[in-house]
């Protein structure tokens, strides 16, 4: 299963790439609309991307008036990721989305490195949410919480359905002239190749700890990539920074995964799931 990682696909402005996939994410949606974070807002590096969007979007009354009918017609799943700075904002929104027939699946976006976050914990944000929805809640997480797997046990004992692994992770780049921050809001979050090390390594300890279902990003640009995070746990995959360089990337990996399967003698990505936990393993023929 495919998806696209929240803000890195405009679905109405790129319907073809959002119908390529298993399902779409939307960006994240706060109880208010919101301007984002000043200029600049994304800034290259050398081995990935920074971005400082501050969560800009419509607000929950937007989304549900004017996108989410919009995204329904596109025939794919769609997940609406939620945001917000208090459990009760996160519980607000999921009461407005359970009823809605478009939305499959609902993200709570616990670990934006770019707007201040909510003072209750990852836990106490799910069990608010848990009592608004039906929807299955996927719990999205930081690579940089202290004990990630204690955190991913918190947040199931609170009813989340599945985790999202991981987020971005806080970086800084400077000018090469000037020495000052490249980004308008100085800090952002970073995501590209450099990422998947510390992706993986989440995605293997929570799904240790859990068992949960759980979708794996941070660096995903090849069907080998998306193996090895199959292979840590994962049982899906979310494709981000690639999408902005490669659009057609959701075919091209899910090519290449089912190469890399044949090629081990795997007939599916469920064979592959959680092969780096077990004894046995796959091998590439001689």
């Amino acid at each position: 299963m495919i998806l696209n990682a929240s803000g890195c696909l405009d679905a109405l402005e790129a319907p073809e790439v959002a119908r390529a996939l298993d399902a779409f994410v939307t960006k994240t949606v706060t109880p208010q609309p919101r301007e984002g974070n000043r200029p600049v807002r994304i800034a290259e590096t050398e081995a990935g991307m920074l971005n400082s969007i501050g969560l800009e979007n419509p607000g929950i009354d937007g989304l549900l008036s004017d996108k989410l009918p919009r995204l329904g017609e596109l025939g794919v799943p769609i997940w609406v990721s939620v945001g917000g700075f208090a459990a009760s904002d996160y519980a607000e929104i999921c009461a407005a989305l359970d009823g809605r027939a478009e939305v499959t699946t609902i993200e709570l976006n616990l670990s934006c490195p770019n707007v201040d976050e909510a003072p209750e914990s990852a836990a106490e944000i799910v069990a608010a949410a848990r009592l608004e929805t039906r929807k299955p809640l996927y719990a999205k997480l930081s690579p940089a919480a202290t004990d990630l797997p204690e955190t991913a046990r918190a947040v199931q004992s609170a009813g989340a359905d599945g985790l999202s692994l991981v987020n971005t992770i806080r970086g800084l780049s400077l000018d090469k002239t000037t020495l000052r921050p490249l980004l308008g809001h100085e800090l952002g979050g970073y995501s590209g190749p450099a990422l998947k090390p510390i992706a993986l390594a989440a995605v293997y300890q929570c799904y240790r700890a859990t068992g949960l279902p759980i979708v794996g990003m941070g660096g995903i640009a090849s069907g080998r990539d998306a193996l090895e995070f199959l292979a840590a746990g994962a049982t899906a995959i979310a494709l981000g920074t690639i999408l902005f360089s490669d659009p057609g990337a959701p075919g091209r990996v899910r090519e290449e995964l089912a190469e890399e399967l044949a090629a081990r003698g795997l007939a599916g990505p469920e064979d592959a799931h959680g092969l780096a936990h077990r004894e046995e393993t796959a091998v590439l023929p001689e």
